[in-house]
């Protein structure tokens, strides 16, 4: 008999996993998920109104073969390919992105002192023990003062001289000091960089439609509302709140890793410590729907001043016409970072606040509040895995703890590894846990990065 594989949580790791084990032909395996849907934190819901709401901003480009013939296979052709255009609201005025590569659209005394602190951190780059001066080192105090600083402030609600520089790689564009002065002279746009440039999106049912399009290939398999409250690793047996009992072998798990610690019996306090001392942010996400043609075609843009509520505004009626109920609506998706714990104080004022800071930015006008038709406001109590400087250390003792029972804990907070946080990545990271328990394969998405 092949051993037992139960899989926590159906979001994008967990289909990733589940789809391997089709793919090799194990069929002695459950996958049981909290929730009513599957898709985790890339599930999409249609509202009464006939708006597509996603949670949070995802748009789909991957830097796996693997993960397009997945997808491939689920969307067929019905996507929507996009060249991206993002801005950052500041001075009153856009700035393509990435900030650092466009300044030339703000002030001359802004443009002069970016410049002046780009060149002088470029002759004397100084060593960097963290995210906050790895910020100064890199862009120097013109850039880090108007953009760099004040965003991520706004973004991870998190103190950036306590979080590591290592998750960096392509989630922030390092500059050249000539080629950023060459788009001042030349008045030139430099807006091509990152791998989403150019990204696709379902073309019905928002970017849920990944993952419920493969509910079907989950038969009897798939187990919702599958709440597991308990883990006795040593009987290898989980407990779920419903009352329903499974023994296991193996697990692969995207439940994030805080919260699954502390339900194992056998864990000892410094290992619930560990776990309980990963730091993350927890997040807002409000869905405006109006009735009223969209009056741009813009695709995402970053809020870093302090004015602002919110730290990023999508068009989502842009990424497929099906997000709304017809061509004379468009909706918005608004997100909002608060500290842990926090999340209850935002979202009670949370469409209030977040119409007033769109009126203020110009995105919207009076007539567009008039004619709101639909709201969506969704409460993440974990939204940003924060790698923190403690991180790594706390994670090396939670994952080798639950390795000891052949518990693998992958994903955006089963991982706890922002870095390799993407739908993609999570995909991966569920698939190749498969290859590591029934074929032996070293997993290179988390060894590569970790």
């Amino acid at each position: 008999m092949p051993k037992k594989i139960v899989i926590i949580g159906a979001g994008p790791t967990g289909i990733g996993a589940a789809y391997r084990l089709n793919e090799l032909g194990h069929e002695n395996w459950e996958i049981y998920e909290q929730n009513d849907y599957i898709g985790g934190l890339a599930a999409s819901f249609r509202d009464n109104k006939g708006f597509v709401w996603d949670i949070g901003g995802h748009v789909l480009f991957s830097h796996y073969p693997y993960f397009d013939k997945y997808v491939d296979g689920i969307l067929k052709n019905d996507y929507v390919s996009h060249l991206r255009r993002s801005f950052i609201r500041i001075q009153d005025t856009w700035v393509p992105y990435p900030f650092q590569n466009n300044i030339r659209y703000l002030s001359n005394e802004v443009i002069l002192e970016c410049l002046v602190g780009l060149y002088e951190a470029s002759r004397n780059r100084q060593p960097s023990a963290n995210f906050r001066e790895w910020i100064d080192a890199m862009f120097g105090d013109g850039i880090a003062r108007h953009f760099m600083l004040p965003y991520n402030e706004m973004v991870w609600k998190f103190p950036l001289d306590r979080m590591s520089k290592g998750w960096i790689a392509e989630r922030v564009s390092v500059v050249d000091f000539k080629r950023v002065l060459g788009n001042v002279i030349l008045e030139r746009d430099d807006a091509g960089w990152g791998p989403n440039s150019k990204f696709s999106f379902p073309l019905h049912g928002g970017t849920g439609a990944m993952f419920e399009g493969y509910r079907q290939a989950l038969g009897d398999h798939l187990h919702l509302n599958h709440k597991l409250i308990s883990v006795d690793a040593e009987s290898r047996t989980l407990n779920f709140e419903n009352g329903h009992q499974t023994t296991f072998d193996q697990i692969v798990t995207s439940a994030p890793i805080d919260a699954l610690i502390p339900m194992i019996k056998a864990a000892p306090q410094a290992i619930c410590d560990a776990a309980r001392n990963l730091s993350f942010t927890s997040g807002v996400m409000i869905g405006l729907g109006f009735k009223k043609p969209c009056p741009s075609d813009k695709c995402w843009m970053y809020f870093p001043e302090s004015s602002s509520p919110f730290y990023r505004v999508t068009y989502f009626s842009n990424y497929s016409p099906n997000n709304t109920p017809g061509p004379d609506h468009y909706s918005l998706v608004c997100e909002i970072s608060c500290p842990r714990g926090t999340v209850d104080d935002v979202g009670s004022k949370a469409v209030e606040t977040t119409l007033d800071g769109l009126l203020a930015a110009g995105l919207i006008t009076r007539d567009d509040v008039d004619a709101l038709v639909s709201t969506r406001v969704i409460k993440l109590e974990r939204s940003y895995p924060v790698p923190s400087l403690e991180r790594d250390q706390n994670l090396k003792v939670a994952q080798a703890f639950l390795e000891r029972y052949d518990i693998l804990s992958r994903g955006r907070f089963g991982g706890w590894r922002y870095e390799i946080g993407n739908t993609d990545h999570s995909f991966m990271q569920g698939k190749e846990a498969i290859d590591r328990l029934v074929l032996g394969d070293e997993e290179k998405v988390w060894t590569e990065i970790g």
